[in-house]
């Protein structure tokens, strides 16, 4: 049961369709391409957002297709084409730059480089300056996992949270994301923000008409509110912010969150002497510009410390042994993370991905502003549809 709200990801239920997965790569490679990106650097960008997909993470898959990356390449904000470029480099360390061009190239490559440096000497680090949103974080630590490596990453992004004790919005969502190889059928891939929620999150309740939790955002006057109406105009002028994982003040853990934030927000900036806080906001004298994220990657060789199997192993035991403890009255699982994605797999493997109302909008749009009739869609001949 788990299985049928999760695969929406809280999404009105009125009418979900299926496209198969094939289908959809293809065509976010084509609509990529369309707007200038070099076609292999397309095929990566698309199985970023795939992956997402894949694994239930609704919010960075086909979803983030047309807001983040074409409309922001259509506003001149996102470059198309990745000049990536090396600053400095060391054995094991690099300060690589993306030139405002498609973060997810440039992530990628950082994060094969940061594979590489590790599986020579044990451990490698990339930062990355000048970016874009890179899409799905845990799509890089899984890459060293996949290498029997454990991959971390953070990002910064533009204000969103406000310091504890604080109502100004300063640091971004700046997730830290760890992924670890195990002896199961999947990493562990815990991959979170650093704030007590996400935007796309109220965005859900707002389409539900639904009262948020108190605590997830905060105005001016420190006071919290639970209309996701007005909390997402207020965060839209600047009148309102997030709180940071473990909510308002100290009682709940509030100042955990922000420092992780800060750490993020420090390792993503200063390390490779970027851009920061406000800095990033998109905004410079009224108009937008490019955000110019951070990104930082690690690798860690597990060899270089223990057999690998018998790491694995370990690792898998320890999961085990969390997932089979005492269960609280009522609940069925206990879950670890990257148990969930995985799940979502299975379910997901042989339908394909979900399409609502708003998203069968912006599939409309795409295909026909880049003219890719070759792609059916189900939904095609309904009102509404393009034509």
């Amino acid at each position: 049961p788990f299985l049928a709200a999760y695969d929406t990801r809280g999404k009105e239920m009125d009418h979900i369709d299926w496209i198969d997965f094939a289908t959809m790569e293809r065509f976010m490679v084509d609509v990529f391409v369309g707007l200038g990106v070099p076609r292999h650097e397309a095929e990566i960008c698309a199985d970023v957002l795939i992956t997402a997909d894949k694994r239930g993470i609704d919010s960075h898959g086909i979803n983030r297709l047309k807001p983040i990356y074409y409309d922001r390449i259509k506003e001149g904000i996102q470059l198309p084409v990745t000049r990536f470029e090396i600053l400095r480099e060391g054995p094991t360390t690099a300060v690589t730059d993306c030139h405002n061009g498609m973060g997810m190239v440039a992530s990628r490559r950082s994060m094969e480089m940061a594979i590489d440096k590790a599986s020579r000497f044990g451990m490698g680090m990339v930062a990355v300056r000048n970016s874009t949103h890179y899409g799905m974080a845990g799509y890089y630590p899984i890459m060293a996992a996949e290498k029997g490596m454990i991959g971390i990453t953070g990002s910064n992004a533009r204000p969103s949270i406000a310091p504890t004790f604080g109502i100004e919005n300063m640091l971004g969502t700046n997730p830290l994301v760890f992924g670890i190889p195990t002896d199961e059928d999947f990493p562990f891939v815990i991959d979170c923000a650093t704030s007590t929620t996400q935007r796309g999150k109220i965005e859900v309740y707002a389409r539900k008409n639904k009262k948020m939790p108190d605590g997830w955002v905060i105005d001016r006057n420190g006071e919290t509110t639970s209309d996701p109406h007005a909390a997402l105009k207020a965060l839209i002028d600047g009148t309102a912010a997030l709180t940071p994982l473990g909510g308002i003040g100290e009682d709940g853990g509030g100042y955990k969150g922000y420092g992780y934030a800060t750490v993020v927000e420090i390792l993503c900036a200063a390390l490779q002497a970027g851009n920061f806080l406000k800095a990033l906001s998109g905004f410079e004298n009224g108009r937008k510009v490019p955000y110019g994220l951070g990104h930082f990657f690690m690798a860690i060789k597990v060899e270089a410390f223990a057999e690998l199997p018998k790491f694995k192993k370990t690792t898998g035991e320890i999961l085990r042994a969390l997932r089979s403890s005492k269960k609280m009255p009522g609940q069925e699982r206990i879950f670890t993370a990257g148990e969930k994605e995985h799940d979502a797999w299975l379910y997901r493997k042989d339908r394909g991905v979900p399409v609502n109302a708003p998203l069968r909008k912006d599939c409309d749009a795409m295909r026909k502003a880049m003219n890719l009739w070759q792609f059916k869609f189900p939904w095609d001949g309904e009102p509404g549809a393009a034509t």
